[in-house]
């Protein structure tokens, strides 16, 4: 943590679907992580591991057939006993931005993206007139590099990666005290993917910066009525936070400052990005394949496959996948520290040190 307030925290956060002939699947299991003020939380893990799951689960998006479990709190709003009444007009653009990690299905296919942008602008701004809406909506559309020339096509007239910089666009809008971007360099080339997550970082680096500008603003001037209006006006601006899915490790490195590792529906590693893509290294072995597995480290992928979530074992999932397995596994071993292993790594040379 940063020693700031959580802007969201997660306490026990499951989701069970109930599945045809009384099967249960355990998409996410007992998931406790706090996101400050001011910081970036990347969650990563193999596809399937419940990432997308537990973003639904904070947006209420989740189908009928879902039961969830514990508490997401945002400021005193627990998103899990939020009716969708609320979701709706108070949570969703507004306290929570989303990246949709499927930006075709997030989008509107008979509207053009500028009309679409205009119309975020106008419902979460308060902006009105023809020509301040347009502007607002071009500026909009710049901060996620969506060309200018492309506003008035369609969502089927646009690429991947274009209609993901569009998404991008649209959760900006808002500027949300947090924003969720479920794998929002999908499609993007190298150098999209380095400047949309700028941008996402940028929008939680700019409310600290707004945060402490107040602050002095605030002690210079406390008997300034005009001020404390001021004030009060920016104080939904302050404290974002941004949580990020991604498979990306080196978008995670580039702009996250905790990295939590998710296999099987559960965390099994929270800790600092330095420490996890530096010294010490992940302590973890799930955590510590996914690294070695990377073209510019070892490139040694990790064997076997994750179970499935309707069929888990008993004890530790990557058990069956892990050469520091042992008897002990077949008790789930707790998070105690950083990570969830009764055999963690304790530095980071073990890896080279064993190959």
């Amino acid at each position: 943590m940063t020693g700031r307030t959580p802007v969201l925290s997660v306490r026990g956060l499951s989701v069970r679907f109930l599945m045809p002939g009384g099967r249960g699947v355990a998409a996410v299991t007992d998931a406790h992580f706090d996101v400050a003020g001011g910081e970036c939380l990347a969650l990563i893990g193999e596809s399937g591991c419940g990432k997308s799951v537990l973003a639904s689960a904070l947006l209420g998006l989740l189908p009928g057939n879902a039961q969830t479990a514990g508490a997401a709190l945002l400021g005193d709003l627990d998103l899990l006993a939020a009716d969708e009444r609320t979701l709706a007009r108070t949570v969703r653009g507004r306290l929570v931005g989303l990246v949709p990690q499927s930006p075709a299905a997030h989008l509107t296919p008979v509207r053009t993206i500028r009309s679409q942008l205009e119309e975020t602008v106008a419902e979460l701004t308060g902006v009105r007139g023809r020509t301040a809406l347009r502007a607002a909506a071009e500026k909009a559309a710049a901060r996620a590099a969506f060309p200018a020339d492309h506003l008035d096509r369609h969502p089927h007239e646009l690429s991947g990666g274009l209609a993901q910089r569009a998404a991008t666009a649209l959760a900006l809008v808002g500027d949300a005290p947090l924003l969720l971007a479920d794998e929002p360099t999908t499609g993007l080339d190298r150098d999209l993917v380095d400047r949309t997550v700028d941008e996402l970082r940028r929008h939680v680096d700019t409310a600290h910066d707004v945060d402490k500008a107040d602050s002095a603003d605030d002690a210079d001037n406390a008997d300034n009525a005009e001020n404390a209006e001021n004030a009060d006006n920016t104080a939904d601006h302050r404290d974002r936070a941004l949580l990020m899915i991604t498979h990306d490790l080196a978008a995670a490195e580039r702009v996250a400052d905790r990295i939590a590792v998710m296999y099987a529906g559960r965390i099994v590693e929270l800790t600092r990005a330095a420490d996890f893509f530096g010294a010490p290294g992940p302590r973890h072995p799930y955590s510590r394949g996914l690294l070695d597995a990377l073209p510019d480290r070892a490139f040694t992928p990790i064997p076997g496959l994750p179970p499935e979530l309707g069929a888990l074992p008993g004890g530790c999932a990557f058990a069956a996948r892990c050469d520091r397995a042992s008897d002990a596994c077949a008790v789930q071993p707790p998070l105690t520290g950083t990570a969830a292993c009764h055999h963690p790594h304790a530095a980071l040379t073990e890896a080279a040190d064993r190959a």
